[in-house]
């Protein structure tokens, strides 16, 4: 057993068994990075350049976007190096992976639920809806996930990090996180294992149920609109938050919910993958196409809003 405080590297095994492979999801990974790069700045800049898109609505898609340009950076530039070369990582580029990582990854849970409470709101209480998400709101709500993540990460990071390391420093994963950290270890990870699981909990399933019975009261509201127009807006509000959700969530429990085997291990480095590369990606694309307004304002930004209009 090493010295769990020393700064010696890590080996980031990821696909390294299977080397063909490698090389098409160096492609995959910086083609999805250049979409996330790309659809998420358009989406900040039509957010702040546009004043019809000045709602609380676009203001929390605008910190999620923000999220998922920090999130991918902090870790794609690593992975496509070691894709393409050594596997290895230093000490202080694993420890500061693992920081941000988690932090964001907590930040994109509690924000996700935040935006689910504003769609609540629009639909289930639209005429009192400026007056309860007014603007010193959304920056307190933005502000408590962001916090809420740095918190969870300065928590848990460090005790993973005084983790005793086996010697071969191999990590069997494509980044530096927590379970992968916690397999690593040659020593008693019964601490750092129930400090997971409360934080899983306080992360992934308070935040989920909140969603759910926001989404169950939207419901509730929808069936009841007489108007089918109404329940066609409402149901535009809701569907590209939920889709997004639904994508985040599910990749989510495929990757830390699943049973402790090799082939199941395996597995959860493809959704792991996903989770990191793809759902970033994807927000944008989401959020553009099933959205008239943010099409309308990728049309004004292009000066091409006349055609619009006509079409």
């Amino acid at each position: 057993m090493v010295n769990q405080s020393s700064p010696v590297g890590f080996l980031l095994l990821g696909f390294s068994e299977h080397p063909g492979l490698e090389k098409i999801l160096f492609v995959v990974v910086l083609t999805s990075y250049l979409l996330t790069l790309v659809g998420n700045t358009l989406i900040i800049l039509l957010s702040v350049l546009d004043p019809r898109l000045h709602s609380p609505m676009y203001f929390f898609l605008s910190n999620l976007s923000f999220l998922d340009l920090c999130f991918t950076t902090s870790f794609v530039p690593q992975m496509l190096f070691n894709l393409w070369g050594p596997k290895t990582i230093s000490f202080l580029g694993c420890s500061v992976q693992l920081f941000i990582f988690m932090s964001l990854g907590t930040t994109e849970c509690i924000l996700l639920t935040v935006m689910s409470f504003d769609r609540y709101v629009a639909v289930c209480r639209p005429l009192h809806y400026a007056t309860i998400i007014h603007p010193r709101l959304c920056w307190q709500l933005a502000a408590v996930a962001w916090v809420m993540g740095l918190a969870q990460s300065t928590i848990q990071t460090p005790p993973t990090l005084r983790l005793p390391f086996c010697p071969h420093r191999q990590i069997d994963d494509f980044l530096c996180e927590v379970p992968a950290l916690i397999r690593l270890s040659c020593g008693d990870t019964s601490y750092n294992e129930i400090q997971m699981a409360v934080a899983s909990v306080f992360i992934v399933v308070v935040p989920l149920t909140l969603i759910l019975i926001s989404y169950s009261a939207i419901a509730r509201a929808v069936m009841k609109m007489n108007s089918a127009n109404g329940r066609k807006k409402a149901f535009g509000t809701c569907s590209s938050h939920l889709m997004v959700v639904i994508i985040f969530y599910s990749s989510v429990i495929a990757v830390y919910l699943q049973p402790k085997n090799p082939y199941a291990q395996e597995r959860g480095k493809f959704f792991g993958l996903f989770y990191a590369v793809g759902t970033p990606s994807l927000n944008p694309l989401i959020y553009t196409l099933r959205n008239k307004e943010v099409k309308r304002a990728v049309m004004r930004l292009l000066g091409k809003d006349r055609d619009s209009r006509e079409n």
